[in-house]
């Protein structure tokens, strides 16, 4: 195998915490997710050099969704420590307790990874100054219900959508709230607090659901799928202060819309993944059905899309069976797929394009694990024949695999963020887990 690989240890957890677990004599052993079975008695522990940071953090509630945001604070940024900004929308123990939230995670260092990490041979341990501990700054506002899922609108970062369990879709104007965060001292760290503020703009589905995204072409169209095989698409009016919502567009899907992915260059054209296991692509001038679709993308429901921003020729799906899917839209009416890449053992609920490197994406499953991929990777013949009997274990892990990050418990959703190459975030259902792998 060509590529590194990063994988818990065999000694402890794979949290981010050492375990109080023996550490076995002899070098560690890499573990395989969904390889290798782990033993009676026996505890995995992430290797720290694996990674060049590492930060774990959660709200009072677990987030079902999240979104990171643009900022103005420098294009490829390398250098520790770091900030960055999320909206998060919360499922609470009672409605009541729900918000929609506006995070500044500031003085992200390397937190004892990459060169920093204990036992490391690097002469540069330290020197970036990433001693403090990370702040945590947030603005909130009630919901009063679940959050499905929450986008930022690319242009206005500070313009939130929410899908939300009472079958609405809402748009919350939290731009002031935004710059409040911009000009946080990072000395005086803040805790979020509801305030209450009606939605800029609602509208009802008359039931739920999880499709929805900003379109980056046409700066404040939005569109939004629903559990009833719906579809609607939301243009601004008023220079934004209002929008009219369309009809529901149907024809397309039989099943639940559960994602929606607008094109990067082209303001009319979205695709749709539905749980009745196809892909739908739409040109919202062309009323009634869509333009494309793959009846049978997947083998079960397909639970989400990505639209490449880099190669905008390039789609790829997620599914109920566990398969991430990645299709030429050039030839998407042949309905065959240009990669099928197998490696999680559940549902894949999160799929997303790196917005720095072409082939490469990141996906997240019910299995507990987020996956970065490269697509450039090819498995090399000469190599797996020197490993002789170790090739047929070779053959388990797919060569385009790159990293696997486990220890988050049921992963909900992971985004790659647009100014600092190769950092990610990941929800779960026990909070955040930021962090920057560092074969990347």
């Amino acid at each position: 195998m060509t590529t590194a690989r990063a994988a818990p240890r065999r000694t402890a957890t794979a949290k981010g915490k050492a375990s109080d677990a023996p550490t076995p004599a002899g070098p560690p052993v890499v573990w395989r997710p969904g390889v290798d079975a782990v033993d009676d008695g026996e505890a995995l522990q992430y290797d720290p050099t694996a990674y060049d940071t590492l930060h774990a953090f959660a709200l009072e509630w677990p987030c079902l969704s999240f979104d990171v945001l643009p900022d103005a604070l420098g294009e490829r940024r390398t250098e520790f420590p770091h900030t960055m900004f999320l909206a998060a929308g919360t499922q609470a123990a009672s409605r009541a307790a729900n918000t929609v939230s506006l995070l500044r995670l500031a003085r992200l260092g390397r937190a004892g990874h990459g060169l920093d990490a204990p036992g490391s041979s690097s002469e540069d341990s330290d020197s970036d100054g990433d001693d403090d501990d990370p702040v945590l700054h947030a603005r909130s506002v009630s919901v009063a219900s679940g959050v499905n899922r929450v986008r930022s609108a690319p242009a206005a970062p500070g313009l939130v959508a929410a899908w939300l369990e009472n079958g609405s879709v809402a748009v919350y104007d939290m731009r002031g709230g935004l710059g409040e965060l911009e000009a946080a001292d990072d000395n005086k760290p803040t805790r979020p607090r509801a305030a209450k503020q009606p939605p800029l703009a609602s509208a009802s589905h008359g039931v739920e659901g999880y499709g929805l995204d900003w379109s980056r072409a046409a700066p404040g169209r939005l569109a939004a799928g629903d559990c009833g095989a719906g579809l609607r698409v939301w243009d601004p009016r008023d220079g934004g202060a209002s929008w009219a919502v369309s009809a529901p567009l149907t024809g397309g899907h039989t099943a639940s819309v559960e994602d929606v992915q607008w094109s990067p260059t082209e303001g009319t054209v979205l695709a749709t993944g539905s749980a009745d296991a196809s892909i739908a692509v739409w040109d919202t001038r062309a009323k009634g059905r869509p333009q494309l679709t793959v009846p049978r993308a997947h083998a079960a429901d397909v639970n989400v899309i990505t639209w490449s921003r880099l190669a905008t020729y390039m789609l790829a799906s997620g599914g109920d069976d566990g398969a991430v899917a990645v299709w030429d839209l050039r030839s998407l009416k042949a309905g065959a797929d240009v990669a099928r890449l197998a490696h999680h053992r559940g549902p894949v609920t999160s799929l997303e394009w790196s917005p720095h490197e072409s082939s490469m994406l990141v996906s997240c499953g019910e299995d507990a694990q987020t996956a970065v991929w490269d697509l450039a990777v090819e498995r090399d013949p000469d190599e797996e024949a020197a490993l002789g009997a170790g090739a047929a274990a070779a053959d388990a892990v797919p060569p385009q695999l790159l990293f696997v990050h486990a220890g988050q418990a049921d992963v909900k959703e992971a985004h790659w963020h647009p100014h600092i190459p190769g950092m990610l975030a990941a929800t779960a259902a026990d909070g955040f887990n930021v962090f920057r792998p560092a074969n990347l």
